[in-house]
């Protein structure tokens, strides 16, 4: 690893709370800990040996659109969602992470990259037969797969529709799903004749199986995505992989199987939201039946918060705004890790850390080589382990929206700088799959002491004039390293 001194507080926990194992990182680098942190030589405190380590997996959910309190235990209580519920009594919640942009390719290209939208110049959300992440930026899929790892994705791609940029290209051995979003078709509410011209097709191993993606199919996209990721499972279940899945739903138009129609009995995205919470438990069942669940770190999430526009088709937030903003209501997302015993079960944190730091934070925990190129995440695992004094190693973090830099957050999560910018706001909700109406409106700048007020309410500017010019020094840093022609 390029960095073993990072290791030495993570290191020094491991030992202190009697953990069987840790990243092949740690065993790489335990002469340099021994000298560097002062670590007794004791017998029982040497790690296993490297032949006896076992890389751990790595399974990603990632949710579409998906609001901050669609599930138990993050504040929704109409929908049963019992294996969300189970993720998170074995793992560890976290209520404060974060997407830099609400919107769907700017969001999974920083999560698969580790980069921001600004450095990658993926803004928004690409159509049929877009470029889109340009592959000089390496994914988590051609990391993992370069050291071993078997790996698969299933579910919405969303981050090139071209010969060079789908994800068979792009690192991942086993693929099945849309190239982009759902809504680009025939039957769009707003714009059927254009999204009509560019028919969805279904991709499976980089061939396209089904040409024109109707109801039908949209109806068993979910079953389709899980039974896949839980056949890769079982086929893999000797060899160390990345399992990706990147879920089609809840993002309109939303569909169900059949078995889940009518389930909820709280209306189709109820039904939606019991089959995603199903697909977690078929996926979690996989692990556990093939011995795999010990030495595997989940990851569920969204890419960023609700479609407010949609009105009883969409999430629910407690926070300010939605997707498409760089409020709370947009950018933080639900998220629960598990990883037994390096993770707390039945735990709940509140520190904050976004998307691109899992990219680095992964690849420290699995041995494998963080890219030759730059990326903006960075090691966040003491602070998510929750290790005594952990802080985080970013100063600040920066939001978007499309091609606008609108926001930046302390790096403890503290406060939140939004510079001038218009957003949209919700008028008035559409219904059944039609869209309401937005208005566009002016965000005065403003300081948020997130702390207090994570809804984004009491405008604070010019009563802490310290923290204004400290994070306004950071907001022109980035503006000039990302937003401006060189």
């Amino acid at each position: 690893m390029k960095h073993p001194e990072e290791f030495c507080g993570v290191h020094q926990k491991i030992l202190k709370m009697k953990f069987k194992y840790f990243s092949i990182a740690i065993i790489l680098s335990f002469g340099i800990l021994a000298s560097s942190c002062g670590l007794s030589s004791k017998k029982e405190e040497v790690p296993l040996p490297m032949e006896d380590f076992k890389k751990p997996n790595v399974v990603i959910i990632f949710l579409d659109d998906s609001g901050y309190s669609d599930f138990n235990p993050f504040g929704q209580v109409d929908v049963p969602t019992p294996n969300v519920q189970k993720l998170a009594d074995e793992g560890t919640m976290f209520t404060n992470f974060h997407v830099p942009q609400a919107i769907c390719s700017a969001s999974r290209s920083a999560l698969l990259t580790g980069c921001y939208p600004g450095r990658t110049k993926v803004f928004g959300a690409h159509g049929p037969n877009a470029r889109g992440l340009e592959t000089t930026f390496p994914t988590l899929g051609e990391l993992f797969k370069s050291e071993g790892y078997k790996t698969g994705i299933f579910g919405k791609w969303h981050c090139g529709d071209q010969p060079e940029t789908r994800p068979q290209a792009r690192g991942f051995d086993e693929t099945c799903g849309l190239m982009y979003s759902n809504d680009m078709w025939k039957h769009h509410p707003e714009n059927p004749e254009y999204w009509g011209k560019y028919p969805i097709q279904f991709w499976e191993n980089g061939e396209v199986t089904i040409e024109d993606v109707g109801i039908a199919e949209q109806k068993n996209l979910t079953k389709w995505y899980t039974e896949h990721a839980v056949d890769f499972i079982n086929r893999n279940k000797d060899q160390p992989f990345l399992l990706y899945v990147p879920h089609s739903m809840p993002h309109v138009p939303i569909f169900c199987s059949t078995e889940f129609e009518g389930k909820s009995g709280q209306g189709l995205y109820g039904d939606v939201t019991m089959e995603l919470d199903w697909s977690v438990g078929e996926i979690t069942k996989a692990l556990n039946k093939n011995g795999l669940e010990e030495n595997t770190i989940v990851i569920f999430t969204s890419d960023n918060g609700p479609w407010i526009a949609y009105g009883n088709h969409a999430g629910k937030t407690p926070f300010r705004e939605a997707k498409a903003t760089s409020f709370e209501g947009g950018t933080r997302s639900a998220c629960i890790i598990k990883y037994p015993n390096y993770l707390e079960a039945n735990n709940t944190s509140d520190k904050a850390f976004l998307s691109i730091d899992l990219l680095p934070t992964l690849c420290h925990l699995t041995g494998v080589q963080l890219p030759d190129t730059e990326i903006d995440g960075k090691n966040v695992w003491a602070l998510i382990s929750g290790e005594e004094g952990a802080t985080n190693p970013h100063d600040y973090y920066a939001f978007s929206t499309g091609n606008k830099f609108e926001s930046i957050l302390s790096g403890d999560g503290k406060w939140k700088l939004h510079l001038n910018h218009e957003y949209k706001t919700l008028r008035t909700p559409g219904n059944d799959g039609a869209p309401g109406k937005y208005d566009t409106v002016n965000m005065e700048l403003s300081l948020f002491d997130m702390e207090n007020d994570p809804y984004e309410t009491n405008n604070m500017i010019g009563l802490n004039p310290e923290v204004e010019r400290e994070l306004m020094e950071y907001a022109n840093s980035h503006k000039q390293n990302f937003y401006t022609a060189k």
